[in-house]
């Protein structure tokens, strides 16, 4: 596994796992265009790809204008090895030098993923939208939770 930094020339890749996935799926793939992936990754904040044999198998962004994780996606069967945590401990504490103190991000009830935020230090804090889990972290908390 090689993790690094998402460059504009990843999109079509970060794009086919974003379409991919079986939870929190987007009801129409052309709901986030090839101008949205630019624009978080080169002026409202930064993502992270992690790469098996040259593919990409899962990848973070976090927005630094709204202070929240705008994804964060594996390819169905790369759950459970440790992808997920590493690409949001890249993506948290490089929004975290940032001079930011809290991170909030939505996701769907029910979800594998509901479940990997409560148990990576995340609080549930009410809902997001009409559909959404609302979840928030303070830098406070991050920064012990990597101590230990």
């Amino acid at each position: 596994m090689k993790f690094r930094v998402a460059t504009i020339e990843d999109i079509p890749q970060i794009h086919a796992v974003r379409t991919a996935v079986t939870e929190n799926r987007l009801s129409d793939p052309n709901l986030i265009t090839t101008d949205d992936y630019i624009s978080f990754l080169t002026e409202r904040g930064q993502g992270w790809v992690c790469e098996v044999d040259k593919r990409i198998v899962g990848f973070a962004v976090v927005d630094v204008w709204e202070d929240n994780v705008w994804a964060l996606f594996l390819l169905p069967g790369y759950e459970g090895n440790g992808i997920g945590k590493e690409l949001q401990r890249l993506m948290l504490d490089w929004f975290f030098t940032r001079g930011k103190d809290y991170i909030w991000l939505g996701t769907s009830p029910g979800t594998r993923a509901a479940t990997f935020y409560r148990m990576t230090g995340w609080q549930e804090v009410g809902c997001h939208g009409e559909k959404e889990i609302k979840f928030e972290l303070t830098k406070e908390n991050w920064m012990k939770r990597q101590a230990l």
